[in-house]
């Protein structure tokens, strides 16, 4: 992802981001974590989580999942148009580097 693009970083409060200082130096980001049970601070979090929860549900296993059907699922997604992006997909908008104003 172009730099430009790039601001900030918002986690969840998981212990799995216990080293989010080092992330922060590293990406030059500004990190962020979001407040318990605000799905709203983490919105494109949650919007892709819907999107992956048309291929596998919430209680499904992953377990059996392969590599390659995890590649499928991230093809098809970033192949498929969005309103947000005006229609274009998530793949078109950045092989042409165009920019996407945010809260559009």
């Amino acid at each position: 992802m172009p730099r430009r693009w790039r601001h900030t970083l918002t986690y969840d409060n998981g212990s799995e981001f216990a080293d989010f200082h080092r992330i922060g130096e590293f990406t030059g980001l500004s990190i962020y974590f979001a407040q318990p049970h605000a799905p709203w601070q983490r919105g494109c979090n949650e919007n892709l989580n819907g999107l992956l929860r048309q291929f596998y549900r919430k209680t499904a296993s992953l377990s059996d999942v392969t590599q390659s059907d995890l590649d499928k699922v991230v093809r098809l997604l970033n192949h498929r148009p969005r309103k947000r992006l005006g229609y274009l997909t998530p793949h078109e908008v950045l092989r042409k580097g165009l920019p996407v104003a945010v809260g559009s």
